[in-house]
């Protein structure tokens, strides 16, 4: 068996306690260096790595918190382990707060050293590989290889390219920001600002003066006058999600804009220029709403000059387990945390769910999995009601609609939730308004 190349480093003002340390970490660990002082220990640091530092509290000259200190402020991916023969609670705690990520009383013996030893290198191993690991598909940030999304780059490339107006569809939490954000920053328009509007976040009574600004005493409470979001966006990108839901007034008020290339804050009858572009998106079917009546056509065809379909999770093939994968890095590391296996039967039971709530939903699961599981594995216990009853098993529910499908499953994500509809749409995904209008 290849001996290990962790280099380890012991800092102890007792050449007796250095020794018996090293003497212990020897057999497993043949790079062990040592030091009498915070001083050398820094000198020694800067002529190489060290995986681990092993260092007493108490010491002549600078203590050992100084010495964790330094080391969590230069060498972030060090693991920092505390020996002392002065052990109290409050010592630990503050060893914690300082960065330590164990703390050994003396006397120990060899068998706990070298425990606490593996355990704190087996956290800094799997976060330095959380940190260097990055999927090789992740591209524009959005992560998979199927051939769906490969069809997305290709429409990015050719929509950078340009400065005609894009319309976005698909479900809620696909990442239709993600897109926009991927066009507008591979566009001659990259060095001006992106700025995105959720139309559904502002009161209708607002949105004209959010969008267009408004000039002083306009209307109570116009102490000044202020720009808004599309001169804000001069020069840039501005990103109209949820584009369906704007009233039939502020779509007439949004085609005059994109035809006369001219904005009226409210207030004012002088126009002002605009040099913009309009990326706009929506999980509506904006035909069936012209249709309907309820959109403007002129102003559909006008946003759709270039349409990006984003297809939904449950038709992207095994991007799905690349987007597992990718989750569980993210929340591993940013919760410190080891990261954990998701066992081949649980596996399976994320792959036959239908996620009505796409990418964010998943994003949502693997982050409270990351947190809640028990043991080194994810197992199927570890899963929702709804999906470990197989309640979504699409080869038992052949002949449920996806409506019918959505609607079931919204209604036990209610149910588990005791009916909290805030917390129902963070597990599915959603905002609060889509919730309803599903609801409705």
């Amino acid at each position: 068996m290849p001996k290990s190349k962790t280099a380890i480093l012991i800092v102890d003002d007792s050449a007796d306690t250095r020794e018996m340390i090293r003497r212990h970490l020897h057999p497993h660990y043949p790079i062990v260096l040592t030091a009498s002082s915070v001083d050398e220990a820094v000198e020694i640091m800067q002529s190489r790595t060290f995986e681990l530092v092993i260092t007493d509290l108490k010491m002549p000259g600078a203590s050992g918190l100084e010495l964790v200190h330094y080391v969590r402020e230069n060498y972030h991916n060090t693991g920092l382990m505390m020996v002392t023969g002065y052990a109290t609670i409050e010592g630990a705690v503050e060893a914690m707060k300082q960065g330590v990520g164990e703390y050994l009383p003396k006397p120990f013996t060899g068998e706990e050293l070298l425990t606490l030893v593996q355990k704190e290198i087996k956290k800094v191993q799997t976060r330095q590989s959380l940190e260097s690991e990055t999927p090789a598909s992740d591209k524009y940030g959005l992560i998979g290889s199927s051939e769906a999304l490969q069809e997305i780059f290709r429409v990015i490339e050719k929509a950078s390219r340009t400065s005609a107006t894009v319309l976005i569809t698909g479900e809620s939490g696909t990442g239709k920001e993600l897109v926009t954000r991927a066009i507008h920053y591979q566009s001659r328009r990259s060095s001006a600002p992106f700025v995105p509007v959720n139309c559904t976040a502002i009161p209708h009574e607002l949105l004209e003066s959010e969008l267009f600004g408004y000039v002083k005493g306009a209307f109570t409470g116009a102490d000044t006058t202020r720009a808004g979001f599309f001169q804000t966006a001069e020069g840039g990108t501005i990103f109209l999600d949820e584009i369906g839901d704007l009233s039939l007034m502020m779509q007439s008020k949004l085609l005059r804009v994109i035809q006369e290339k001219e904005v009226y804050l409210v207030g004012s009858r002088k126009p002002v220029a605009v040099n913009i572009r309009i990326i706009s998106a929506t999980n509506k079917n904006l035909r069936s709403l012209v249709g309907a009546g309820l959109f403007r056509e002129d102003l559909y065809y006008r946003l759709n000059v270039i349409n990006i379909e984003i297809p939904p999770l449950r038709k992207r093939g095994n991007d799905i387990l690349l987007l597992i994968n990718h989750f569980l890095r993210k929340h591993s590391l940013d919760m410190g945390i080891n990261l954990p296996v998701v066992r081949e039967d649980t596996l399976a039971l994320l792959q036959q769910y239908p996620w009505p709530g796409n990418v964010r939903e998943l994003d949502n699961l693997i982050q409270r999995l990351v947190v809640m599981h028990t043991g080194e594995s994810i197992k199927p216990a570890d899963l929702p009601d709804y999906m470990r009853k197989g309640s979504y098993n699409p080869q038992s529910n052949l002949q449920r609609t996806l409506a019918k499908m959505e609607s079931d499953y919204i209604r036990k994500v209610l149910e588990q939730t005791g009916n909290n509809k805030s917390e129902a749409a963070r597990i599915l995904g959603i905002d609060r308004k889509t919730l309803r209008s599903k609801l409705d």
